[in-house]
């Protein structure tokens, strides 16, 4: 008998491999891989959310590609992959944020938005004529007086982490985290910690394609009364001026 060919299994998202492999959604993860870098701390008084935004053309005006985005004014998020999947769950994300404060005049948790964008991404995994989401997300902010992080999965699978990166060279950066952070960490630390890791993490070349004007950075800290805000281009460029 013939061995099948593993192409006998990847052309429908409903159809599992033998040894018990969905390779639709793998391929969603290796789009992942090829998505610039995004870094989530958990801060003792706050988030935060950086991301880096690779030009690939000089002509390109930065500043309307975010890879930091407000979902409410207490949860950020960023993401990793395509960017088209991303900005559709980023709006589905907003309209639930939006929907349950109508309903019961409060902010969304961290963890149902969380869930909610989840488990819409695990439905596409599992129904023919669909694709996966090619696509990793942070969600991050305060909620039920906490400031906690999720990751979710093109699976659909969603983790809560203390640190995490997703894109492009997360074992590099994940490792450098994992040696470096600390649970007491303020903000500003949290910030230059980020930063390290994302230099860290690149090779020499990509390492020049990093700077102030490249990097996306939000925050949800006790001064600015737990509301997101973005770092100005002048304040990142003073602490990555200390880092490379």
């Amino acid at each position: 008998m013939y061995p099948v060919s593993p192409q006998a299994y990847d052309r429908a998202i409903t159809v599992f491999s033998p040894d018990g492999r969905l390779f639709q959604v793998e391929y969603a993860k290796e789009a992942v891989k090829r998505g610039s870098t995004a870094i989530g701390i958990v801060c003792k008084n706050g988030v935060v959310l950086l991301a880096n935004r690779y030009s690939h053309s000089k002509l390109l005006v930065l500043e309307t590609v975010r890879k930091v985005n407000f979902i409410d004014e207490n949860i950020i998020s960023t993401s990793s992959g395509l960017a088209a999947d991303a900005r559709r769950l980023i709006d589905m994300a907003r309209v639930e944020a939006q929907r349950h404060r109508i309903t019961y005049d409060q902010p969304i948790s961290v963890i149902d938005v969380s869930r909610k964008i989840a488990d819409t991404i695990q439905i596409y995994t599992q129904y023919g004529g669909s694709r996966p989401f090619g696509v990793s997300m942070i969600f991050a902010g305060k909620s039920n007086g906490d400031y906690v992080l999720y990751e979710i999965e093109p699976s659909g699978a969603y983790t809560g982490y203390t640190a995490t990166s997703i894109g492009q060279n997360k074992e590099l950066v994940d490792k450098y985290l994992e040696t470096n952070y600390k649970k007491d960490i303020s903000v500003k630390d949290a910030i230059n910690l980020g930063l390290k890791a994302l230099v860290e993490g690149a090779s020499n070349e990509d390492r020049k394609n990093i700077t102030s004007n490249s990097l996306d950075i939000a925050v949800i800290d006790k001064e600015n009364n737990t509301i997101a805000r973005y770092l100005e281009e002048v304040e990142i460029e003073k602490l990555l001026s200390k880092v490379k």
